[in-house]
């Protein structure tokens, strides 16, 4: 249909002048150029590797050339497909909770923790993720931002471009406060919970992709398992971890799944 599905609702990331539209906008504008880019780098690569095999009288120089300049091609298109990628939860084509969970679960499950995804804090937002294990409880929350965004932390504050990071997050720094009173309660274990935002699109100004200020960490969703396993926020016995894992499955449900029919 001309005006678009009738079994698929209208989104407004894709209409008008929307930033996203406009990314799609200039990055289908830019294609002639980045394929013109990188047939010149393949075609250096070709030479250089003929010269190489020329050099050092290696057999097959026309082989070897194709081979590096092949290589050399493959290089700028995955660093084209991985900027273009970066900015898939953003523009609606990826679910950001669903990447970070499988990552979690990937890495973090074999060293004794437990994640738990979609769940409702009694009187706070919803959160995404809770993380309980061995090194104590982190709550993570995810945000897409443009690619131009950039975050960083200038005099101890975290910026979001012109933001403050603790304006974007206060719902996650809240929720984290009141889950840590309520597990205290139930569990009369003094729990201390971390709150840490996964960002997807975006520039994050700081090492190994986290930059960490006023109370909350944000990170690149590869990055989030590291940081868990490398700051100890309290250190849990096996029986604390599961008794907490039970209590927060009992006190923090699990939010509805709205299925698109």
């Amino acid at each position: 249909m001309a005006s678009g599905s009738i079994y698929v609702p209208r989104d407004e990331k894709f209409t008008g002048s929307s930033p996203q539209n406009l990314y799609l906008t200039f990055w289908m504008a830019g294609r002639k150029n980045r394929l013109r880019v990188r047939a010149a780098i393949t075609a250096v690569g070709f030479l250089l590797g003929n010269l190489l095999a020329y050099r050092y009288g290696w057999a097959n120089p026309f082989g070897f050339g194709l081979l590096t300049g092949l290589a050399a091609g493959g290089v700028d298109l995955l660093i084209a497909w991985r900027a273009h990628e970066r900015t898939a939860v953003w523009r609606g084509k990826r679910r950001g909770e669903v990447r970070t969970g499988r990552l979690l679960r990937l890495t973090l499950r074999r060293y004794g923790y437990r994640v738990m995804d979609g769940r409702a804090v009694p009187g706070q937002a919803s959160i995404d993720h809770l993380v309980i294990g061995p090194g104590g409880l982190w709550l993570i929350d995810n945000e897409a931002w443009g690619p131009d965004t950039v975050v960083a932390r200038y005099g101890g504050r975290l910026f979001f471009d012109e933001k403050y990071g603790t304006t974007v997050a206060k719902g996650l720094i809240s929720a984290g406060t009141a889950l840590a009173q309520l597990l205290t309660k139930e569990t009369g274990i003094e729990v201390t919970i971390a709150p840490v935002l996964a960002l997807h699109g975006g520039r994050i100004e700081g090492r190994g992709g986290v930059v960490t200020g006023e109370g909350l960490a944000v990170a690149y969703p590869r990055k989030i398992a590291g940081l868990i396993r490398s700051e100890v926020v309290m250190e849990l016995t096996e029986e604390q971890v599961e008794l907490l894992a039970r209590t927060a499955a009992r006190v923090v449900p699990r939010m509805p799944v709205t299925r698109v029919t």
